[in-house]
């Protein structure tokens, strides 16, 4: 077995027994495209379990993570089946290490993707957009990755939930995204902090699905990424986001 599919393991069976381990890049150095194989093998045991591929997500939207990372393009992950959590049901907080939520926008394709679009192209290939919340969970100790471990880590995708689905507006643009626990406001953002425009995510989704061999298909979700900080989930909370026009959705913490 190589070392990148033992990584993998080491990945998969973290995330499935909520256990953290060490950065994997503190034992040996790789690249990104050996953290996207990484990432490629470790979502191939969630298929061989049954979990079909529902959608992607996108990470470093802001310019402000880019710069905190030192990097100068966006990462992705793969989200399926499991991850999936209902609008108002119940999130175990035993099922995982250390997560926390982001609210963001969510894409819902309407045709096969197999090539870079532009943002205007993109519009022609989405048939409903809606409030998602997403819940990442490092699995490494204490939080702490570089860009290849987080990659690796299928960019700390753990689940996301999704509120009603919406016609298409006119634009995207200057939509406030409050992210509320039980309807105290935590984190109010806008839109624009998405790469300046969603639709510039989900450009830059089929750019990156397409160089790393991964077809949108039709009734995929994509998670444009956060337009706020993320914040710790801890017991009793009840977690609400809501952005302009797009509606709600929301969870509760056990």
């Amino acid at each position: 077995m190589s070392t990148l599919q033992t990584w993998a393991q080491r990945l998969d069976q973290a995330a499935m027994q909520a256990t953290a381990i060490p950065q994997l890049s503190l034992q040996q150095a790789f690249d990104l495209d050996e953290a996207y194989a990484i990432q490629a093998l470790n979502i191939e045991q969630r298929k061989q379990r049954g979990q079909a591929l529902v959608g992607l997500k996108m990470g470093f939207t802001s310019q402000a993570k880019m710069k905190q990372m030192g990097v100068s393009d966006l990462i992705w992950g793969r989200l399926t089946q499991d991850m999936v959590l209902g609008d108002a049901e119940v999130l175990s907080l035993s099922k995982f290490i250390h997560p926390r939520v982001e609210i963001e926008v969510a894409f819902r394709i309407s045709e096969r993707i197999d090539r870079e679009l532009s943002a205007e192209e993109c519009k022609g290939k989405v048939d409903a957009v809606c409030t998602a919340l997403e819940i990442i969970d490092s699995r490494y100790e204490n939080f702490k990755f570089s860009l290849e471990d987080v990659v690796a880590d299928n960019c700390s995708s753990a689940a996301f939930v999704l509120g009603p689905w919406k016609p298409v507006p006119d634009t995207l643009n200057g939509l406030n995204m409050g992210l509320y626990n039980r309807e105290t406001l935590m984190e109010m953002g806008s839109s624009d902090g998405i790469m300046g425009d969603p639709w510039a995510s989900l450009a830059a989704a089929t750019r990156l699905a397409q160089r790393y061999g991964e077809i949108l298909e039709p009734g995929m979700v994509i998670l444009a990424g956060a337009s706020t900080a993320a914040h710790f989930l801890e017991p009793a909370m009840q977690i609400k986001g809501a952005v302009d026009g797009l509606g709600a959705c929301g969870f509760q913490v056990a």
